[in-house]
């Protein structure tokens, strides 16, 4: 049987849930039936190295998105692909134009990642991607909540979105867990203190400001350490915000990490404090290192993932009091108690298996063909 040429079109194989979602789609496809070739513009991406030996890598030889519909055009020609997989509106508009003027019989797949609008502006901008939307094949949601918001949104009809949460490379991520040599910072964990640890930009979104009040909180009544791993342009004002609290000295912004999962194992608990998301991957993946999980109940993803608050406590968007009560809740659990909830969130984990995850991504792939 000819194997089924696919592109995967993203902006960078970045430290994003985007990237790491396309890599473990990548790195688990059958090679019996599939050839993947990842094509990407001008950046060094943090994931590369992650890649499997046999997957074709292409970079793009601009930085614009807007200058790479042409190239990516030609690209689907000279490689006779017959499915282009993308994700990230900008990126699957320019997959779509692309694959346009390849004319060529190469199908799209474009994938949603998010619950974006809110603002005029922003509902504005998402009807037009909704309109190039519907020129895909195939419309993938990464959850039953970003479902709700394409159609809501974008003005997706129901009937062309299907839902495939993300592949969590769950044997991976034990591996990386115990690989003690990525441990760097180990002596910030030497401490009978607890530890509090998240992961993710340093940006808006994220609501590191909430995460921040509601550690001083807990800190009051439990000696603890803040772990921040992650980048992004709020850092300076995150920095001060905890010099405000007065818990600069327990809290740490240990930055990027390329195995945040050995950092996971050795924390108390993993917390996050998002306005929004799409399906909140590092949730699940610190469910597979066994770490606890306290997160926002915010649109669409962690409520979905900890199954409704099954797996994990859930707090309002932005309550700094919801939030360190439900910190306190499981920082305070007997040891007994708290190996229940880790062996419940492994199960969980397990529930989002790259393997049982990327077999729906290549069944939608046969169908789309």
């Amino acid at each position: 049987m000819k194997k089924i040429n696919i592109v995967f079109y993203i902006y960078q194989m970045g430290a994003g849930g985007a990237a790491r979602t396309l890599l473990n789609i990548i790195n688990n496809l059958d090679r019996d039936k599939f050839s993947p070739i990842l094509v990407t513009l001008n950046y060094d991406g943090s994931y590369e190295h992650a890649l499997k030996d046999d997957v074709k890598f292409i970079k793009l030889d601009t930085k614009r998105l807007s200058r790479s519909i042409f190239k990516l055009a030609k690209i689907i020609r000279e490689e006779k692909v017959d499915i282009v997989f993308s994700t990230i509106p900008r990126v699957n508009t320019i997959a779509i134009l692309a694959k346009i003027f390849s004319f060529t019989k190469a199908k799209n797949v474009v994938r949603e990642a998010d619950n974006l609008g809110g603002t005029q502006k922003e509902n504005v901008q998402l009807l037009g991607f909704g309109l190039m939307y519907r020129l895909a094949n195939q419309i993938v949601s990464l959850s039953e909540g970003v479902k709700n918001n394409l159609v809501d949104r974008y003005k997706v009809p129901r009937k062309s979105i299907e839902v495939v949460y993300n592949p969590v490379d769950v044997d991976n991520i034990e591996q990386l867990a115990n690989k003690e040599e990525d441990f760097q910072h180990a002596s910030l964990f030497d401490t009978d203190d607890k530890i509090v640890i998240t992961a993710g930009r340093l940006v808006p979104q994220k609501d590191q400001h909430t995460m921040l009040r509601a550690f001083a909180k807990v800190n009051e009544q439990t000696p603890s350490r803040l772990m921040l791993l992650g980048e992004g342009e709020l850092y300076e004002e995150l920095n001060e915000l905890a010099r405000e609290l007065h818990i600069a000295d327990r809290v740490h912004f240990l930055g990027f990490q390329q195995n945040p999962y050995v950092y996971f194992r050795h924390a108390d608990l993993f917390v996050l404090s998002s306005k929004h998301e799409g399906f909140s991957h590092v949730i699940a993946e610190s469910l597979a290192t066994k770490t606890p999980v306290v997160s926002t109940n915010c649109k669409s993803g962690p409520s979905e993932v900890l199954d409704k608050g099954k797996y994990g406590l859930l707090s309002p968007v932005g309550d700094e009091q919801k939030l360190a009560d439900n910190m306190l809740t499981v920082l305070q659990k007997n040891p007994q108690e708290l190996q229940e909830i880790k062996d419940k969130g492994f199960e969980r984990a397990t529930f989002f298996h790259s393997s049982k995850i990327v077999r729906q991504y290549e069944q939608i792939f046969f169908d789309v063909l």
